[in-house]
C-alpha cells in the first residue's frame, strides 16, 4: 500500500505568488504548522514583519496529519497536574487550555475558515473494567475542582454513542469539538498570508547565529536577517535547532481510513458524530471523517516499519472495535509524529535568544494554535509568556535528537496496557 494521508487529499491547495526570500525581517518564524501560522498572523496584524519558513509545505507535518480533535486539557490528567503545581497553577493551565478551544473557534469564524469544525464532544472510552472507575474520579475533579461538566456513560447507556462491544464505560466530554485538520491549517496560511505575513515554502533552514541586532539565518538559498526568530517546529525540529531538538522526543502516531461506508452503517456505528480514544497508554483513537469513511490512529510501531505493517496493525485494533468493518476497504493510511517533553507538557518562552513553543503532546491543534499567537504577542511587546506548569523545559541525557530509546519505551507501556 502507499501511504496516502485523507486529509491532505480531502483539503483544497494553498497557493501563494512565488517570490524571493527576504533578506531581512522582524520576525523569522521557522515551521509553517499551527504555531508558526498562528503567530505570523497576530504578528503581522500587529504591524510586524514576519516571515514563515517552511521546509516542505505549509502544515507538512503534524498539522495536516493528526486526527482533528480539539480537546481541552493536556497529555497529563488534571488530577496528576494538581498533584504536581498544586490547585491554583493546575486551574489556570486548565482555563488556559479552555481559552485555547475558544480562540481556534474564534479564527475559524472570523476568517471564514471551511474546515468542517463541530462542537461534537469527544468520548473516552474504559479499555478495561477497571479504568471506569479512573474515569469517574476524573468527572468527579473535573466537576468539584474546576467546575468543568462531563458526563459519565455506563454499559447501558454506551449504544447511543457507539456501536460497539469492546467498552465497558466512558466519559463524555460536551465541550470539545473537531476539526479537518488540512483544511484547518490551510485556512490560518491563508489567512497569516492576508494579514500580511511572507509564507515561504520548500526552504531548509541550516544555520542560526546571532548577529548585531539580532540573528543571521542560512538556508540552502539565501541568508536571512532577523530581530527575532521564532521556533515553531515540534515534533520535526531541524539540527539547527539543536538546543530545542534535545528537549523534545518526536513519536509516531499512524492512522487509517477506510473506504465510505454506507450511510446506515455510519450512522449506526457513531450516532452522533462523536470523536473518540480510550484509555490504553498506547491508545486507540477514531472518528468519522466528513465523508463518513472510519478514520483509526494509534501508536501503532515504535520502530521503523512499512505502512503496508502499519495497516495490518491498525486494521485489527479497528476490527476490534468495529468488527462489522471487516469487508471495507482501507483505502488511506499515513504516519506523523507528535513531539514529547519530559514532563509531558507544552511548552513556550525563549532559550539562547531563541522564542519557541513545542511539546504538545497530541493536544497541538488547539494548544499550538493558541499558544503562537501568545508568544507572537510576547515578542512584539503586547503580553507575557503563559505558565504552563514548568519552570523548565529540560534536555534528555545521552539524546541528541535521534529517539534510540522508543522501543523500550513502546515495551514499558505495551507491559502497562497487559497487566493493568
Amino acid at each position: 500500500m502507499i501511504e496516502r494521508c485523507l486529509w491532505v487529499e480531502t483539503a483544497p491547495p494553498f497557493s501563494i505568488p512565488p517570490s524571493a526570500v527576504p533578506a531581512s525581517c522582524d520576525v523569522l518564524i521557522i515551521g509553517g504548522g499551527y504555531t508558526g501560522l498562528s503567530a505570523a498572523r497576530t504578528l503581522a496584524r500587529l504591524g510586524l514583519d514576519a516571515t514563515v519558513l517552511e521546509q516542505h509545505t505549509v502544515g507538512w507535518g503534524a498539522s495536516s496529519r493528526n486526527g482533528g480533535f480539539i480537546l481541552p486539557g493536556y497529555k497529563p490528567e488534571m488530577e496528576e497536574l494538581e498533584r504536581r503545581l498544586g490547585p491554583e497553577r493546575a486551574a489556570g493551565m486548565f482555563r488556559l487550555s479552555l481559552e485555547a478551544i475558544q480562540y481556534v473557534a474564534g479564527i475559524i469564524r472570523e476568517e471564514s475558515i471551511d474546515c468542517d469544525f463541530v462542537r461534537c464532544g469527544p468520548v473516552t472510552l474504559a479499555a478495561k473494567t477497571g479504568h471506569v472507575a479512573a474515569l469517574e474520579a476524573s468527572a468527579r475533579f473535573l466537576h468539584e475542582r474546576l467546575g468543568y461538566h462531563t458526563e459519565l456513560l455506563g454499559p447501558g447507556e454506551m449504544s447511543r454513542e457507539i456501536e460497539s462491544r469492546r467498552y465497558c464505560g466512558a466519559l463524555l466530554d460536551p465541550g470539545a469539538c473537531a476539526v479537518h485538520p488540512a483544511r484547518y491549517v490551510r485556512g490560518m496560511a491563508a489567512a497569516a498570508a492576508r494579514a500580511g505575513a511572507c509564507i515561504q515554502e520548500n526552504v531548509r533552514v541550516l544555520r542560526i547565529s546571532r548577529a548585531k541586532g539580532g540573528f543571521e539565518i542560512v538556508t540552502g538559498g539565501a541568508v536571512i536577517r532577523a530581530r527575532e526568530v521564532l521556533a515553531a517546529t515540534n515534533g520535526y525540529t531541524p539540527r539547527a535547532l539543536s538546543f530545542l531538538r534535545r528537549r523534545v522526543i518526536p513519536i509516531g502516531s499512524y492512522q487509517i481510513a477506510t473506504a465510505p461506508l454506507p450511510p446506515g452503517l455510519a450512522q449506526r456505528m457513531v450516532p452522533r458524530g462523536r470523536v473518540f480514544s480510550d484509555t490504553k497508554h498506547l491508545l486507540y483513537y477514531f472518528r468519522l471523517s466528513p465523508d463518513h469513511r472510519m478514520v483509526f490512529g494509534g501508536r501503532a510501531s515504535f520502530t521503523p516499519v512499512g505502512i503496508d505493517r502499519i495497516v495490518a496493525i491498525l486494521r485489527a485494533g479497528m476490527l476490534e472495535v468495529f468488527p462489522q468493518l471487516a469487508n471495507i476497504e482501507i483505502e488511506f493510511a499515513w504516519s506523523g509524529k507528535v513531539a514529547y517533553p519530559l514532563d509531558h507538557l507544552p511548552h513556550a518562552g525563549r532559550l539562547d535568544g531563541v522564542h519557541y513553543a513545542m511539546g504538545y503532546c497530541g493536544h497541538g491543534v488547539a494548544l499550538a494554535t493558541y499558544l503562537g499567537h501568545r508568544m507572537a504577542e510576547v515578542i512584539a511587546g503586547a503580553g507575557q509568556i503563559p505558565d504552563l506548569g514548568s519552570e523548565r523545559f529540560r534536555a534528555l541525557l545521552l539524546y541528541n535528537g535521534f529517539p534510540w530509546f522508543l522501543p523500550l519505551v513502546g515495551g514499558y507501556y505495551r507491559g502497562r496496557d497487559w497487566v493493568t
